[in-house]
């Protein structure tokens, strides 16, 4: 069981905003590698040791690409390192910015990974059903369509198989045949499910005003208490950035910040907030361990 999960939907969706948001919107390499390992730890807790191998094999090479091939087609900045056989200088600014890049892409992407786990389609609907309905359930059924897409597609390639249509089956062109086919079948299930589910919410009287709302969610002190660390923590934060606390300009030339007992609090501050659902989930394993050493 993931603790974290746990809590109530509108601290799942606020810690994922915040660490998105900053994930995106502020470039900082050292908030951008503690993103980075924040998350990848989440989802190697969640989903087990296969996320190591999606990472070394998926988000790595992404990086590395990035920061090889930004300083072939960006030539800004006043550090030379070396000019290419083109004649096109290679800049220690542009090197940096494009491994800056690269960390951002894969922290965003594995914080979207761990926070399709987490936030299933009926927080979803519980937070913004009453609010934006139309918009709330066609979210929701965007993000569970790829897992149910991808699982029925195998179970029609199964039903298929014990006819001999899979795409292993036959001549190259009956192999394509097989797999558009299958890719057919498994198309319509989709389209007819849609409309199935809107009828279905139609009939339920879902977006009317006035309807109610069965809800198996209770905000309590846990949850105000996170909730009130999150906002807190991430106050600080932003009102340390915009005193210049913080800073990072990778353009014209590369300037950080100095390491000082200042920037290293807020390291480890912003460090916390990107390993809280890691740290809440072991100090929940602690808790369990200790129980049931009791019984």
């Amino acid at each position: 069981m993931d603790a974290f999960s746990g809590y109530h939907p509108l601290i799942n969706f606020t810690y994922f905003t915040i660490v998105i948001g900053l994930s995106m919107f502020y470039m900082h390499p050292v908030f951008l590698a503690l993103s980075l390992a924040g998350s990848v730890s989440y989802s190697v807790y969640l989903k087990g040791r296969k996320t190591v191998k999606v990472f070394l094999i998926g988000m790595l090479p992404v990086c590395l690409l990035t920061m090889v091939m930004n300083p072939l087609f960006s030539h800004a900045g006043a550090t030379m390192l070396f000019y290419m056989r083109n004649g096109n200088p290679v800049t220690l600014e542009s090197i940096m910015y494009g491994l800056a890049s690269g960390l951002m892409l894969a922290g965003v992407i594995s914080w979207f990974s761990v926070f399709h786990e987490v936030m299933t389609s009926d927080k979803f609907m519980y937070l913004f059903g009453k609010v934006v309905p139309a918009f709330s359930l066609l979210l929701s059924m965007t993000l569970r369509f790829v897992p149910r897409f991808t699982a029925q597609i195998k179970r029609v390639a199964e039903s298929q198989q014990c006819i001999g249509r899979n795409v292993n089956n036959g001549k190259l062109y009956e192999r394509a045949a097989h797999g558009l086919k299958i890719l057919s079948i498994t198309t319509t299930w989709a389209l007819e499910n849609s409309v199935e589910t809107a009828d279905s919410m139609k009939s339920r009287a879902y977006g009317l005003r006035g309807r109610t709302n069965f809800s198996i969610y209770r905000f309590d002190r846990r949850d105000g208490a996170l909730l009130a660390f999150l906002l807190g923590t991430t106050g600080v934060l932003l009102t340390c950035m915009h005193l210049r606390k913080l800073k990072i300009l990778y353009f014209p030339v590369f300037i950080m910040n100095e390491t000082t007992t200042g920037a290293v609090i807020l390291y480890i501050l912003y460090g916390i907030l990107c390993m809280l659902p890691l740290i809440l989930n072991i100090l929940e394993d602690i808790k369990w361990r200790s129980l049931r050493s009791e019984i």
